[in-house]
Formats: structure tokens, C-alpha cells, sequence
């Protein structure tokens, strides 16, 4: 079973900056960041596959955050000019085949436990 740890959350002001990194066991082909906040769906909101520079976002955090990766076994996710509604538990994804898309969980079947960001105004 793939394993992926993602870390690098935290607490920040309205306006600061956090970077999130996940580690995986074993190659991954597409990765993808998630949050979900209290009584909200899980929301994808960056994705990139390996080997491409091109990444998606959603439009809430276009411009703000940058998803970029090391190799096909580290991802990054660095936030910018975050803002309190950005507040949310922040998950990684991953899967290994091509051809799903890049927005819906239900594509991945690896995740990572999890990390906080909290941004207070």
C-alpha cells in the first residue's frame, strides 16, 4: 500500500505564507492537494502530474498558491497571501495511472493524514 505524509501546516495571519510538502513510498503519476473545512466537502484545489510543468488550480486559490513537485515521490504545496477562509485540514493525493480527473477525490487512492491551516484575520 502506498503511503504518502503530508506536513507543513500551521497557524499564520491574514496575508502570510505556509508551505505544505508530502512524501509518498512509491512513485506517483498525478498528485493533488485537497482541504476540507469544518462542515464543507473535500475541495481539490491544485493538482500536477509528474514529468509536466503545467498544474490546475481551482479558482479560489488561483494565483495565490503554487503546487510543484521534486520527483515523482515529493510534492509541495506553497500558499500565499493566505486568507481566513483558506482555514481548512489539508490533504495530498495520489494515484499512479494516467486519464481521471484531476478534480474529483474519488480519483485518488492515496492520501495523506492530513495537516492544519489555520489563518487568523
Amino acid at each position: 500500500q502506498v503511503q504518502l505524509v503530508d506536513s507543513g501546516g500551521g497557524s499564520v495571519q491574514a496575508g502570510g505564507s505556509l508551505r505544505l510538502s508530502c512524501v509518498a513510498s512509491e512513485d506517483i503519476y498525478r498528485w493533488a492537494w485537497f482541504r476540507q473545512a469544518p462542515g464543507k466537502e473535500r475541495e481539490a484545489i491544485a493538482s500536477i502530474a509528474t514529468g509536466f510543468r503545467t498544474a490546475s488550480y481551482a479558482d479560489s486559490v488561483k494565483g495565490r498558491f503554487s503546487i510543484s513537485q521534486d520527483n515523482s515521490r515529493t510534492v509541495y504545496l506553497q500558499m500565499n497571501s493566505l486568507k481566513p477562509e483558506d482555514t481548512a485540514m489539508y490533504y495530498c493525493a495520489g494515484r499512479a495511472q494516467r486519464g481521471y480527473a484531476w478534480n474529483s477525490k474519488d480519483s485518488y487512492p492515496y492520501w495523506g493524514q492530513g495537516t492544519q491551516v489555520t489563518v487568523s484575520s
